[in-house]
């Protein structure tokens, strides 16, 4: 009972450290740590919630988790079990197999549909778009509409519309180019799988889809970021207010595009040259590790 009470209380944290997180300003100051530490509630998560029902059905071994399943596998190949275990032990411990299984299906199944999604569009690509020299890198989409995307993958497409061209000057276009290559380079693509994962699985918790939106624009702030870095505010800024003044925008599935989400708080946090204190960030990490190490010690021991 004290190992399931361990994996509820894991639990538990991870559904407070979201609620922190998501009522916390300092994350979009510092959206790397963030992503970090939103990428251990959802892992600590995910390992709780099979935890809880493996531990009460393991409990007559009196061993954590990961012991008590070897000695089960044991005792079953040899055909005896201990007594105390019955069929509701190892029911319980099914359910936490089944958690697992839902879990790693619906990753899978977010992959397939992710890559089938980009692959599909990368066809396309091969038959629409256009190379321009006056923009190295990237693939012109003759479209009115302002667009700017990354088509992530082993080989990523920098995409940008003839809307977005006639719209951005050329300071503006070059801050646009590094933020959808920072997409590309960091995977930010792998970074949002397991939220949208936990989404499929959990559909029933409100805050689970709300940590996928959050990490979303995260993820873009930490593209803005990349893009700072080399052009400073003033371009990307603009670009974000033109796009946002332009209205429709397009992005097509399994992409990551440059004006998908809360344009003015990112022009707002651009402008603002803020860094939270490193003891914040620090801390942040120290509580994303203790998340992760709370779960996987019962498992690993």
């Amino acid at each position: 009972m004290a190992y399931a009470l361990h994996f509820a209380v894991s639990a538990l944290a991870c559904y407070l450290t979201a609620q922190v997180l998501a009522a916390s300003t300092w994350t979009w100051r510092a959206p790397r740590v963030a992503i970090v530490c939103w990428q251990a509630v959802g892992l600590a998560l995910g390992l709780s919630a099979m935890g809880v029902p493996m531990a009460l059905g393991l409990a007559p071994y009196g061993l954590p988790t990961g012991s008590a399943l070897l000695a089960l596998a044991a005792d079953l190949s040899h055909g005896t079990l201990p007594a105390g275990l019955g069929a509701v032990h190892l029911g319980l411990v099914g359910v936490g197999f089944g958690i697992a299984a839902v879990l790693l299906t619906t990753t899978v199944r977010s992959v397939h549909a992710t890559v089938r999604a980009q692959r599909r569009h990368r066809d396309l690509l091969t038959l629409v778009a256009r190379r321009d020299p006056e923009v190295p890198g990237a693939l012109v989409l003759d479209h009115p509409s302002a667009a700017a995307y990354c088509l992530p993958g082993v080989r990523p497409r920098v995409v940008v519309s003839a809307g977005a061209l006639s719209l951005l000057d050329r300071a503006e276009l070059e801050a646009v180019l590094t933020h959808e290559r920072a997409h590309a380079q960091e995977r930010h693509d792998l970074v949002l799988l397991p939220f949208t994962a936990l989404c499929r699985a959990l559909p029933w918790f409100g805050w689970v889809r709300d940590a996928h939106e959050r990490v979303a624009l995260l993820v873009e702030m930490r593209a803005d970021d990349k893009a700072r870095e080399l052009h400073a505010e003033a371009p990307l800024a603009g670009a974000l207010r033109r796009f946002a003044a332009a209205g429709h925008r397009i992005t097509p599935a399994g992409a990551l595009g440059l004006g998908d989400r809360d344009l003015d708080v990112r022009v707002q946090r651009l402008m603002v040259a803020d860094r939270p204190p490193r003891l914040i960030g620090a801390a942040a990490l120290a509580v994303a590790a203790t998340l992760v190490v709370l779960p996987t010690s019962l498992f690993l021991s």
